[in-house]
Parts: structure tokens; sequence; C-alpha cells
């Protein structure tokens, strides 16, 4: 089943960031060790912590967990350090590694629990799901015999239940509208493919659409694929979204710049204690967008990776950075395995853009709260409404190659600043979508009319459908089934936006991401400034 449920962002709100903690940029491979001779005083400190730990375990007066203190122990150690390395106990490391994997073993389908029961969103393309008949909007009440509704199932319990080694079998029991009694279905579980690239797609004749949501094993692939997807359809400008993308393997980052940049740019440097942790990363052989109008589009949740391709787009004039101020995050961390199956996720080096720039935002060890709520402070200052309130150090002041400043520290600040749009949000408008009164109405439409739906076709569905206040009012019912409470001053002024993501989301229903994104980028903000920006982008290139 999918690691993510439909309940993922899909619309910038005020005071909504998507922030991943445990994806940042990493190098691939598990280089555990080191050639260090350890210091008298790291062998005085490390006899200290064990003497201790045995003191305890043989006599302190109650029985203890050696484990757990351990774990809290090494926890606590961590915060001191910086707010990326991190330790994954073993019990959580499959779940969260399988965002970067690509893949994952489990029963292939995309959920979302609507009223204390799960909902089947889609049944994965090629999964095991699939092949067995299971349909969007089934609702699995059962699981190994077991009920699973109106027990407070959380998403995690229910991955954890349809999670397993490829081979192992699950039983689920199915309700489906229309029929009276349960579908039993007996499931192999098999490996299942994730995507980081959501969706491509021309958006004219001339522009193409890439929207990267992080940089996973498959990413590059999935990247190059779209690419001459898009060219064969004759795209000659791209714009590629890298929006809430929090970050994953370096190398990717470096591949994907690589199709972008000339020949022998450099992408990226690192710079570690250890010789072994310091390297350049240049572009090599000939990319397959290296000429054409560029745009890449960052925001608050940008992070990482996805800043490693900004930062080399910038520094070289390759193309334009469209959108708000991205996260900051310039570290880089080793994956270690330990012993127990757990991991430890060392920062072992800083990483710079070519011009010299660290987009490192400031921190200190062990303040993780104050780190990540500087991200929500820019809501609370004003900076993602006005480019006036983005505060730049000008000691960090570089200079593309073109002779353009850019500035260190803090993330990627943008070339064209995109301030966020509040015109039509409201808390009704949010409540909406933190009790999935949105997703539980638009995937009930999209069953209840999927056969009309697909002999219309997307692009007819695209130009003609409208939402009418007969299903606004079906909405609004769902919404108080749901316990939000009507408001109407707040309901008429997010009419509008409210209208356009109910059609994207019935599009998600019928064509998945392929259908969703169309529809959603036309309210968004970053994306249609990127669309205007496409020729001045080109005159980027051309100077």
């Amino acid at each position: 089943m999918s690691t993510h449920n439909n309940s993922k962002r899909a619309v910038r709100l005020p005071l909504y960031i998507a922030i991943t903690l445990c994806v940042g940029v990493f190098i691939g491979a598990n280089m555990a060790g080191t050639s260090s001779t350890p210091t008298s005083s790291f062998v005085k400190s490390l006899n200290k912590f064990r003497q201790v730990l045995t003191h305890i375990e043989n006599d302190y007066v109650d029985e203890v967990n050696s484990e757990e203190l351990v774990e809290s122990a090494i926890t606590n150690m961590l915060e001191d350090l910086d707010p990326h390395t991190s330790y994954i106990p073993a019990k959580d490391l499959d779940l969260i590694q399988s965002r970067l994997d690509g893949n994952y073993e489990g029963i292939g389908i995309e959920f979302n629990i609507f009223k204390d029961t799960i909902h089947v969103v889609s049944p994965l393309s090629g999964g095991p799901s699939e092949k067995l008949g299971i349909r969007a909007g089934d609702k699995i009440v059962k699981v190994d015999g077991e009920s699973v509704a109106g027990v407070g199932m959380t998403n995690q319990k229910v991955v954890e239940l349809l999670r397993g080694p490829g081979g192992s079998e699950v039983t689920i029991s199915i309700k489906r509208d229309g029929e009276d009694e349960l579908i039993d279905y007996q499931i192999e579980r098999d490996v299942i493919p994730q995507y980081s690239v959501d969706v491509s797609y021309m958006v004219d004749d001339e522009i193409g659409y890439i929207k990267v949501a992080r940089f996973a094993n498959s990413t590059y692939l999935e990247f190059k694929e779209a690419l001459l997807k898009l060219k064969d359809q004759g795209m000659k400008k791209l714009v590629i979204d890298l929006t809430g993308n929090p970050g994953g393997y370096l190398n990717r980052a470096v591949q994907i710049a690589d199709e972008l940049l000339g020949d022998r740019q450099m992408i990226v440097y690192t710079d570690g204690k250890e010789k072994r942790y310091s390297e350049m990363h240049y572009s090599g052989d000939p990319g397959d967008f290296e000429e054409g109008s560029l745009v890449i589009m960052v925001d608050e949740g940008s992070a990482s990776a996805s800043e490693i391709v900004a930062g080399a787009v910038q520094d070289h004039d390759r193309g334009l950075i469209v959108g708000r101020r991205s996260f900051g995050k310039g570290l880089v961390q080793m994956p270690i395995d330990l012993i127990d199956g757990s991991e430890l996720r060392l920062t072992i080096s800083r990483y710079y853009t070519p011009s010299g720039r660290s987009i490192q935002k400031t921190y200190s060890g062990g303040n993780l709260d104050e780190y990540y709520r500087e991200a929500y402070e820019r809501y609370q200052n004003g900076e993602v409404y006005s480019s006036d309130s983005i505060k730049v150090n000008d000691s960090l002041e570089f200079k593309t190659d073109k002779g353009r400043v850019v500035y260190g520290g803090g993330g990627i600040t943008p070339d064209i600043f995109v301030p966020l749009d509040t015109a039509y949000n409201t808390k009704y408008l949010n409540r909406l979508f933190s009790t999935n009164s949105l997703q539980e109405y638009t995937l009930r439409f999209a069953q209840e009319n999927r056969a009309s739906l697909e002999e219309m076709g997307f692009e007819k569905f695209r130009a003609d459908f409208q939402i009418s206040e007969s299903m606004l009012n079906d909405l609004v019912s769902v919404a108080d089934e749901n316990k939000v409470k009507y408001n109407e001053s707040e309901y008429n002024r997010s009419k509008k936006l409210l209208k356009q993501l109910t059609k994207a989301y019935i599009a998600r229903g019928i064509w998945d991401n392929d259908g969703f994104y169309p529809i959603f980028n036309e309210q968004d903000e970053i994306f249609q400034q990127a669309i205007k920006m496409m020729d001045e982008a080109d005159k980027i290139v051309r100077r």
C-alpha cells in the first residue's frame, strides 16, 4: 500500500507547511566506520557511560529496561548536535526508508480514513489489489478476520496491518456499495513501486511541467522518462515544480541538475571534517534540456536536494527561480546501520552551491522547536506575503556567473517572489481539509459517477464540467456530518477556490494526478507566475 494517504497536501494554506524531519540530503552509500584514532578523552567518556549503565543494570533499586535507557541516551545526545542528525529505531526504519528506496512490499492501495472507516482511494497500477479487482470507494472493514472499522484506526496502524514481506498473504473484507455481503479478498503481498515524480504534462504547445515530490532512488529515471516524453510532445520550455519537496538523495539531485546544465559546470560541493566527505560534483555528459527556457518553482517547504538543484540553476543563470524562500537545509547526512537494525543518520558535511553559498539557516544545538518554528514564523512576520520582509545577510553576498547578486544563509531566495494568496482562504475551508470532508465528498462523487466521467474524458471534463450549487450543498452536508460548523460568510469568500479544488479532487478520483494537477494549477499562484516568466527566463540564459 502507499506510504502516503490521500490527505496529503494539495493546497497551500496559511499556517501549514510540509516539513519532513526524516528526509534531507543523504549520500547513498553506508560508510560506517572511521579512519580516525579515538582520543583518550573519548575512550574515557565511553568507559564512564558503560560504567554508569552497568551500575544501573546491576544495582538500581527497581527493574529497568536497559534498551530503553540507551535509546533515550542516544536521542538526547544527538539533540545537542544539529537539527538533522537523527536516530531511527529499527521498528520505524522500514517505513521511513521506503520513501527513499522508491518501493515497498504490501497490497498496493492508496487509502484514507473517513468516519473511522478505511476507504480505498485508488488501487495502485499493477499492484496485487488492482489485479484482484479491488476498486476505488471500497471500504475495508476487516483484516484477517479482525474488525478495523469503528475502532479508532490510525494511518500508521493501517500501514502496519497491510504491509508485509513479498509472498506473504493477508485477507481483507470489503464492503462495496450495491453489495449486501462483505467480499473477502486473499491478497499475496508484492513489491509496490512508489513514484516521486507526481505528474508531467504539456501546459500548452511549448511549455512542459514536471512535479517532483522528493528525491528517491528512482527519481532520476522517472524525471528522465518524463523529460523525454515531453520533448517528444514538442516541449521547448520547462517548469520544474519543487514546492513542498523535502529533499532526499544528493546524487539524484546532481543527476537531475546535470540534465539542465552545460558540460563541466559545478553543481554542488561538500566540505566535511574528513577528506572523504569533501567532494565536488560537476555536470558531465550532454543533458536532455541544456537549452530552452527553464523555471524552477520553490517555496518554504522546498529543502536540501531541492535547494541543490535550484541553487545550481540560479548560480549558473540557467533559468529563473520563482516562488518563495526555500527552507534552508545545507547539511549532508550519512546513514549508518547499527547492530540492532536501527540507523544513525549522521551529519558529515555541509554543501555549497557553485558560487560558494551555504544555504543552511542558523541553528543552535538541541533547540529543534526553534529551528523548525522559523518556517512557521514566516507567516507571522509577513515574509510569505511580501518580499520586503525577507531578511538577507549582506555579509553573505555572492555573484552568479553573469554577475547577479545572490545571498547565502537561510535558503534560496527566488529571483521572482510570489506572495501567498489568501484572498479566498478561510478557517472554514481549512476545516474542510483537516476533517477530510472535501476528500470524502469528492471520492464518493467520483465513484458514483465514474462511468459517465470516464466516457466524458479528461479534456472535456476540464473544459466544460462545472461544480453546481447542489454539489456544493452536498459537500456542506458531508462537512456538517463531520462536525464542521457552517459559516456562510467564510463559505462565500472561499466559494470560487472551493469549486476549483472540488473539481480537481474529483478529477484525481478518476484520472489520478494526471487529472488533478492540470486543474489544481489553474489556481496555484506560483505556477501561474512561473508560466508568465518563461520569456524572462529565456532572456537570463541569452544575456
